[in-house]
């Protein structure tokens, strides 16, 4: 070919070229312009709400529990670390910064791959095409699909910085275990927030989003190591770490694992609480992926407060009714044996590690831990943990385990270990004071909630011993009977209806005919004593049953029902019969505290309430708790609006209360009949006032003041027919506090046991009670609850008046000797009379009746 026909050639493939890169640029321009109405807008990027699960917290900002099949944590681009950036950028594209958001190198060698093998592959995919994938495109391997990828790649890198495509991929990528971007992977895989990871961690999750299910620590740690290796040797190479950075992380072992949300307070019921009504007001879909934080008006400190009192009086319950054995036996010497042939180096075998194995399925019951019996001597005996630790049980903590007979019996007191374990028994344990204790899982349930009276946020709730076990919220879903904690609504009508407290009932036997029975029927005291005439306040702090069911005669049933419901009780739970007067009532825990609050707050029906806020993924309010107010001093002052208003304010407040009068709460007894019950729910704690070193207190719950020193708190005991159900419901100005013990089959009691736990001395045994088995939950949560509020001083209301009467009879006296008291009254109801000498007498055993009053039983 001479140089003539070489010109004319070059020149006709030069035009060639130009014209075919002209027509292909044309083509390209066309089907941009054709395919760009149907491209999704890149600028909504910037406003692209990610998926993120729904999170509870506690009114301090403990997470409580985490819901949504999505597990995603949102970072800024400043809380990424540095290291994490650069170990994606190094294997996923490391040109990143510098191409326009379609890499031609990448696409020249994915065209290049395509005519070899004749395969298509995603191997020209940058950063900002994944983006543009994972937020707007499917991932189907089509070519149109390929195109609508470059182009929206292209219009995202005229809208958005090269950080804000580097994050938005950060946030969004799927790591695998349902974790979507390096926030959740961080957690999901490590336990861990992203700048608590090493360099070998970093890269583990850099190398997961060419295959997350199969390149995984958890899946495949050989496979993770490889992958993690290859990001470690390109960030080598690319200069973002040194040699000895490099040889490190190389090195390091593999050792991701599967972790849970970061869960910082065990608050199972209140979670589940906030999970339904998120549910029920912004649907399913909604609640689990809008990123709500929900903020309870439950502060941590009392939660675990009302964690440690249920749990120690559960696991105290099951003291009293003896050990009901291991919960499984293994054949040590066997299992042991097996071990040992079936290994090749025997004489290496770990008796701890086999033993710890048979553990590995059986979880933790809270903070009971499973272990098994190793050894026993004659005053102890060595278990294993399920992590290998072996613990010695000593003779004190074990001692109480008479055999379990029924739930009216034990077995005589254990001499050795021997009678109460056995090797190789699986049993239950826990340390408390740097003592490991046997124990046992308990059968029995228990429920705690308590509020702030004035404005009816829940600040503790228990709703049973463990929500793994049963999620049944005791709290808000178990309506069981009442018993004596429903006499103070009783009392209450009384007062409206014309009687005092110095008003006389007379303690002494009923013997009536039940038509529907068709037999007599007897309500007793519990004990059996009666004090013949009687005061209503001594009435109610020794909870004297005939006296109550006096009074209701003397009321009228259906009167004292609607009386009642003022308080919330639903009508329907109040049975038409004189056995309300005891407590044949149905009702919830939470439902008793809120009555309660009633009389702490002087007089107005608050409602429950436990969500305080509840912001978005940006946190950014969406909603806010507007309850209404027990206000008394609002009530009465002028109305003056302001919008700052503080609920908790309300107690502080005087006659220049300046809330805005429709948030005050309904009120629904008078501030006198508040203050006259709730003197009577003193005397339940101080016993009417009169103290002796002989018998003590004598209201049904003397044992508080032993505990808790101060005189502005008051309550009642419960315990319905046979012991079914023991209650303890009790008000400060600050909390108001229901407990409740009993079984989920109500039809099992809670049983007699031995009142003396000194294993080795007495045999005498008593019925459990509201006194013995509820109240001391509340003692525990109140005492800690108080620790750090002033005592306050007694408020008494207006048109109250106050006399000195005879205790015996009720009347005014002159006397100022043991046999008279100073009592309160609504002006117009005080006695006008005064008692003469034949009427009184020297000592009554009204208030001052011995220690044995355990509570009361219908």
């Amino acid at each position: 070919m001479n140089n003539i026909t070489m010109l004319k050639f070059l020149k006709w493939t030069f035009i060639t070229g130009l014209i075919g890169g002209l027509l292909g640029v044309i083509s390209l321009v066309g089907l941009y312009m054709y395919l760009s109405p149907d491209l999704p807008d890149a600028t909504k990027l910037k406003e692209f709400k990610l998926q993120t699960p729904l999170k509870v917290f506690s009114q301090d900002g403990k997470l409580i529990s985490q819901y949504g099949e999505k597990k995603r944590i949102p970072l800024t681009f400043d809380e990424v670390p540095l290291q994490m950036r650069q170990a994606f950028l190094a294997i996923e594209d490391s040109r990143f910064y510098q191409h326009p958001g379609i890499d031609p190198i990448g696409i020249v060698r994915a065209a290049i791959n395509l005519a070899v093998t004749g395969k298509k592959g995603q191997g020209a995919s940058t950063i900002t095409q994944q983006v543009a994938r994972n937020y707007f495109l499917t991932r189907e391997k089509t070519y149109i699909r390929k195109i609508r990828e470059v182009f929206l790649a292209w219009n995202i890198e005229q809208e958005l910085s090269k950080d804000e495509i580097l994050l938005a991929y950060l946030n969004k990528i799927p790591l695998g275990h349902r974790s979507f971007g390096v926030g959740a992977a961080a957690q999901v895989y490590y336990g861990k927030s992203v700048d608590e990871l090493t360099l070998a961690q970093m890269a583990v999750i850099a190398g997961l989003p060419k295959a997350p299910s199969t390149l995984n620590p958890i899946r495949s740690p050989s496979r993770a190591k490889a992958r993690r290796n290859l990001v470690l040797k390109r960030m080598h190479d690319l200069k973002y770490i040194d040699n000895a950075e490099y040889e490190a992380a190389k090195n390091a072992p593999i050792t991701g694992k599967r972790h849970g949300a970061k869960i910082e307070l065990y608050a199972p019921y209140l979670g589940e609480m906030v999970r339904a009504h998120m549910v029920a007001t912004y649907g399913r879909e909604n609640a689990y992926s809008n990123g709500f934080n929900v903020y309870t008006t439950v502060p941590s400190e009392l939660q675990l407060a009302a964690q440690n009192a249920v749990a120690t009086n559960i696991l105290n319950y099951d003291l009293r009714h003896g050990y009901r054995g291991p919960e499984q036996q293994f054949d040590l010497e066997k299992v042991l044996d097996v071990a040992k042939n079936e290994s090749s180096k025997s004489i290496d075998i770990d008796p701890n590690s086999i033993i710890a194995k048979l553990l590995s399925k059986t979880r933790d019951v809270r903070i009971l831990q499973p272990a098994v019996v190793k050894t026993v001597n004659e005053q102890a005996f060595e278990a294993v943990l399920k992590n290998g630790e072996s613990i010695i049980i000593e003779w004190d903590q074990m001692k109480w385990a008479r055999a379990f007979v029924d739930d009216n019996n034990q077995g005589a007191a254990p001499q050795t270990a021997i009678d109460i374990v056995a090797l190789g028994d699986l049993i239950r344990v826990f340390k408390k004071q740097d003592k490991w204790h046997l124990s046992q899982v308990p059968e029995v349930s228990s429920a705690l909630v308590s509020l702030d009276p004035y404005d009816g946020a829940i600040r503790s709730i228990i709703g049973g011993f463990d929500f793994n076990k049963s999620q049944f919220n005791r709290v808000t879903q178990a309506k069981r009977q009442i018993g004596s904690n429903i006499k103070p609504f009783l009392y209450s009508f009384a007062m409206d209806k014309g009687f005092t407290l110095a008003s006389i009932i007379n303690d002494v036997p009923i013997t009536q005919w039940d038509r529907s029975q068709g037999a007599a029927w007897r309500p007793k005291n519990s004990p059996p004593i009666y004090n013949g005439p009687t005061r209503l306040r001594l009435g109610l702090s020794q909870s004297k049953n005939v006296m109550s069911v006096k009074l209701i005669q003397k009321l009228g049933i259906r009167n004292s029902i609607n009386h009642m419901t003022k308080f919330g009780f639903q009508k329907d739970d109040l049975p038409i019969g004189e056995s309300l007067a005891l407590g044949s009532a149905s009702v919830t825990p939470l439902e008793a505290a809120t009555a309660y609050a009633t009389f702490a707050n002087g007089g107005f029906l608050i409602s429950p309430y436990f969500i305080e806020r509840i912001t978005d993924s940006t946190q950014g309010v969406v909603e806010i708790a507007n309850p209404h107010i027990a206000c008394q001093a609002c009530e009465q002052a002028p109305e003056i609006v302001i919008d700052d208003f503080s609920p908790l304010e309300s107690i502080e407040l005087s006659q220049q209360c300046m809330m805005d009068k429709s948030k005050l709460a309904p009120r629904v007894i008078s501030a006198q009949n508040a203050f006259l019950v709730t003197e009577m729910l003193k005397s339940v704690i101080t016993g009417g006032g009169n103290w002796s070193k002989k018998t003590g207190w004598s209201g049904t719950g003397w044992r508080i003041a032993n505990t808790i020193k101060r005189k502005d708190i008051g309550g009642k005991t419960g315990t319905t027919n046979n012991s079914k159900d023991a209650w303890f419901s009790g008000i400060s100005p600050y909390f108001v506090t229901s407990t409740w013990i009993g079984f989920d089959n109500p039809s099992r009691a809670l049983g007699r046991t031995r009142t003396n736990n000194n294993l080795d001395k007495s045999q005498i045994k008593g019925a459990e009670s509201g006194a013995k088995s509820a109240m001391p939950a509340w003692i525990e949560f109140m005492n800690f609850a108080l620790r750090d509020y002033p005592q306050q001083r007694k408020v008494v209301p207006e048109n109250i008046k106050t006399v000195r009467i005879d205790m015996a009879t009720g009347l005014l006296t002159t006397k100022t000797d043991h046999t008279s008291r100073f009592e309160y009254f609504l002006a117009g109801t005080e006695p006008t009379t005064f008692v003469d000498a034949e009427q009184s007498t020297t000592a009554t055993t009204a208030d001052s009746v011995d220690d044995h009053f355990e509570d009361d039983i219908f």
